[in-house]
């Protein structure tokens, strides 16, 4: 399956399975019952790092059974052959998604386009699909003064997305994760082709977190936003699936063409 047919069979997705929510928990048991609480409202979750090094697989294998989409955080950051081996046994287990960062740099990044286009299709895999592969450009929670500190460089935090951005398409990932503030100056560079997945999402009045650069769902989605990344403001409310639903509902009558 070509980048393009990856991401025109993503895109048809209801609104609820391109809300992506955090299962930002301790254990197996915490995510069961989150999910559980969440019902089919999720149509899509995020396992991250804290929840695989906890689970592990499993977690993978039961939200799959459970119908779920998965968008598999873990953002391979090693050498070539380590990334595409990581990425293939993204694919085994049904992943819908899987990152990499930008600085591994261009063979690693090619090593797992490649991996990706090749991998055997898991009985797992989602309505037949291997995972996309997003690239992660610079971390949402990063200010320009940190970012300087830990990778000093002559262009500010804006360029240097757009050009990691641009490195990660070259090299065939199939999208970005990024910011909602970066969303526009991506759009504008390297047009609608590649999904783009945005953390940092926060309905009007949620409280920031340790995100920097915020948008409210709507305004993500209008941006160019194809997955939005949502975490507390779903999962620490008194009913998880009713605020999903409320989200995208929001996200819906905000979006919607006019006439």
């Amino acid at each position: 399956m070509t980048r393009d047919q990856l991401s025109a069979r993503l895109r048809t997705l209801p609104t609820r399975n391109r809300i992506i929510t955090a299962l930002d928990v301790p254990d197996l048991e915490t995510a069961r019952t989150l999910a559980g609480r969440l019902g089919s409202a999720a149509g899509c979750v995020k396992v991250g790092l804290e929840l695989f090094s906890a689970a592990g697989p499993e977690v993978v294998r039961l939200m799959r059974e459970q119908g779920r989409e998965v968008f598999l955080d873990l953002k391979y950051h090693d050498i070539p052959n380590t990334v595409a081996s990581a990425a293939r046994q993204a694919a085994a287990l049904g992943a819908s998604f899987c990152t990499v960062h930008a600085q591994a740099g261009r063979r690693a990044l090619v090593a797992a386009a490649e991996a990706l286009a090749a991998a055997p299709l898991s009985p797992l895999a989602p309505d037949g699909r291997r995972p996309a592969l997003l690239t992660v450009t610079v971390l949402t929670s990063l200010s320009e003064e940190e970012l300087q500190e830990t990778g000093p460089s002559t262009d500010d935090l804006a360029q240097r997305v757009v050009r990691l951005a641009h490195l990660a398409w070259d090299c065939g990932c199939d999208g970005l994760v990024c910011s909602p503030a970066d969303l526009p100056s991506l759009r504008a560079a390297l047009g609608p082709g590649p999904l783009v997945v945005t953390p940092g999402v926060r309905p009007a009045g949620a409280a920031k977190g340790d995100q920097r650069r915020v948008a409210t769902p709507a305004a993500a989605v209008r941006d160019g936003a194809d997955f939005l990344v949502i975490g507390r403001p779903i999962t620490r409310s008194d009913d998880p699936g009713a605020a999903l639903a409320a989200i995208a509902a929001e996200i819906d009558n905000h979006t919607a063409p006019e006439g």
